[in-house]
């Protein structure tokens, strides 16, 4: 991608937030509220203070780690949808770790839970991807289901095996993870979690960019057959694909639970798989992009908690303008592919050209059907008839 192009794209995408902004705060005069005061609380409940500053990391690290998982996967052309089921396994899968390691030293004990977590999260998203390959099950409708069998499942553990006395029913909580493993406070920011962030966003910069894999993966999601052509498998690369994926948001699921959480709840922030599949699309699928979009849409959230607190406006009045973002992207892209159906229509066309270049030819003399290609002993003996 050019220069030029890298900017154009950051330049429609700045463009569609501020209109999806934009629509939002028209929304809100017309429907009565004070636009000013609107404006205010959001600021305030984002980036006016420390503690707002903290709270807009806060959001963005779940947001940030979901979506490089879900740009691997959309940049190879399968849209893996589950990430809300995979965070959640995620957090089972580290709760359960860090509830059997109780006793053993943090420093060995929480890289485990952690690993726990990916393996999860990833195991959860490669169902999908077996029954793509093996069943050609449509990834779409497959990862979406199973993030509603993930909610009952969280439910389950909180309710059942890992149940604590504080909740019952719909608010049933899990026992805690043990107060040494923690990896943060209520605030869900500390170095440990900065750093897991920094070192997955520059593994994901590298592996995109300067690996093998990394470009089987671009070209796959732009020519899959091309992509053939040049030797890639192209199960192999999507089970690996859809492993990156959840791996990624079992680590933010684990996150959760080792830090701002610190136990599970039943359906515990059930936006956030979702955001972090609008943050990848805001991101343009790009490591840099996706950063600047959790960071975004981090504050966003930490201001849809804020500003019921000193306005009159609901949580689902910030939420609009994640739904609106969300609606002008999508919108944006269809120029794009009207653009792209001339070229897939010539692509179509010169394959059924060749496709009938090889066609098989009747013979009338008993033997099997040939080539139309090899129609010259079939043309001498007819006499060119």
């Amino acid at each position: 991608m050019s220069r030029t192009t890298g900017l154009a794209r950051v330049a429609r995408t700045v463009g569609v937030v501020v209109a999806g902004i934009g629509v939002a705060l028209a929304v809100y005069a017309l429907t009565g509220y004070d636009v000013g005061e609107v404006v205010s609380g959001i600021l305030q409940g984002s980036v006016a203070t420390p503690e707002a500053l903290t709270q807009s990391v806060r959001w963005a690290v779940p947001l940030l780690l979901i979506a490089l998982g879900v740009s691997v996967s959309f940049r190879a052309g399968y849209f893996n949808v589950g990430a809300q089921g995979q965070m959640y396994l995620g957090s089972i899968g580290a709760l359960w770790a860090a509830v059997s390691l109780e006793g053993m030293p943090a420093w060995l004990a929480v890289p485990i839970v952690l690993l726990a977590g990916i393996v999860c999260g990833a195991i959860w998203s490669l169902i999908s991807g077996v029954l793509r390959f093996v069943f050609a099950a449509d990834e779409v409708v497959t990862s979406l289901m199973l993030n509603f069998i993930a909610i009952l499942l969280l439910q389950w553990v909180a309710a059942g095996p890992l149940k604590s006395g504080a909740g019952s029913g719909q608010a049933a909580v899990s026992v805690p993870v043990p107060t040494d493993l923690r990896i943060s406070g209520i605030s869900g920011v500390s170095p440990t979690i900065l750093v897991i962030c920094a070192v997955v966003t520059a593994s994901a910069f590298v592996f995109g960019r300067f690996t093998r894999t990394g470009l089987e993966i671009r070209i796959a999601g732009r020519n899959p057959v091309m992509a053939k052509w040049q030797g890639v498998d192209d199960k192999k690369l999507g089970s690996l694909v859809f492993a990156l994926s959840g791996a990624t948001a079992g680590l933010a699921g684990a996150v959760e639970v080792l830090g701002p959480a610190g136990m599970i709840r039943a359906a515990y922030s059930p936006q956030v798989g979702f955001m972090g599949i609008i943050v990848a699309l805001v991101g343009g699928l790009g490591v840099f992009g996706v950063l600047a979009a959790a960071a975004f849409f981090g504050a966003l959230r930490a201001a849809t908690l804020f500003l019921p607190v000193v306005s009159d406006v609901p949580q689902s009045g910030v939420e609009l303008i994640s739904g609106l973002v969300a609606l002008l992207i999508t919108i944006s892209a269809v120029p794009l592919s009207i653009a792209a159906i001339p070229a897939w229509l010539a692509r179509r066309r010169r394959r059924m050209q060749e496709s009938a270049l090889i066609a098989p030819v009747p013979r009338s003399d008993g033997d099997p059907p040939r080539n139309a290609q090899d129609t010259g002993p079939m043309l001498a003996k007819t006499g060119g008839k």
